[in-house]
């Protein structure tokens, strides 16, 4: 069942991947994107670069965990594997280091932990080049 999916998003196919080791966050991830993307989801990279060579992605989320583990020249190879692809590398949101550093190697953007649903579609579908409704968060005190 899609919930709250644009029509043209339905029949769209945006494919993302999503690479990383923990199966919680690739469950929580594929569940929160597969409405609007064919969402699908790896523990390694070799796996993803396999699956990639028919159906290559439009946009790989990328843990810290297997870029901590892999090193930063993963996403050398991803970006050389899918030219044009968008990186995001999936971090903590604290994690300021990290996050500066996946910028640094190559990645267009984070994604932060926890994860929150509309937060999470609105950076998928910017990065994916879907226009994205501006929300400001207005504070009355």
């Amino acid at each position: 069942m899609q919930i709250g999916v644009e029509a043209q998003r339905a029949v769209e196919n945006r494919r993302v991947f999503v690479l990383d080791e923990d199966e919680i966050n690739r469950t929580v991830l594929q569940f929160m994107l597969a409405d609007d993307n064919e969402t699908h989801e790896f523990a390694t990279v070799d796996a993803a670069l396999v699956k990639g060579l028919q159906w290559p992605p439009d946009l790989v989320l990328v843990s810290a965990l297997l870029l901590a583990r892999d090193g930063a020249e993963r996403l050398h190879e991803l970006r050389a594997a899918w030219p044009g692809v968008k990186l995001l590398a999936i971090c903590e949101a604290a994690d300021e280091e990290f996050r500066t550093a996946a910028m640094a190697a190559g990645a267009d953007d984070t994604l932060a932990r926890p994860f929150k649903v509309e937060p999470v579609r609105r950076k998928v579908d910017r990065h994916l080049g879907r226009k994205v409704e501006l929300k400001i968060p207005v504070v009355v005190s």
